[in-house]
């Protein structure tokens, strides 16, 4: 499934700043950055329930904002992309 991850962090603190780099680490091991804060994750049930507990461990959820978008098939219908960044093909071959 196609999850779309944003997030809004707080570094208003020393420890927001290091919350947001590792809440960035841990999107950037599961998916690819389509924006600063937005992420694209090609994930199975088990994998998107690891990536949510992960990034709610790091959180504060008094301070920070984490949002998770489930993008039903099929993809090609509902993501329409312009300008010059081009998300992978999760589906399509790793070489071209």
């Amino acid at each position: 499934m196609l999850i779309i991850v944003t997030y809004d962090v707080s570094t208003e603190s020393r420890e927001g700043r290091r919350r947001l780099r590792r809440v960035a680490k841990i999107c950037e091991s599961m998916g690819q950055r389509v924006q600063k804060s937005v992420f694209e994750c090609q994930v199975n049930d088990m994998q998107f329930e690891q990536l949510e507990r992960d990034l709610l461990a790091e959180i504060d959820e008094q301070e920070d904002n984490l949002r998770f978008y489930r993008i039903t098939e099929p993809v090609e219908v509902r993501v329409k992309q312009y300008g010059t960044f081009r998300s992978v093909d999760f589906e399509g071959p790793l070489l071209a």
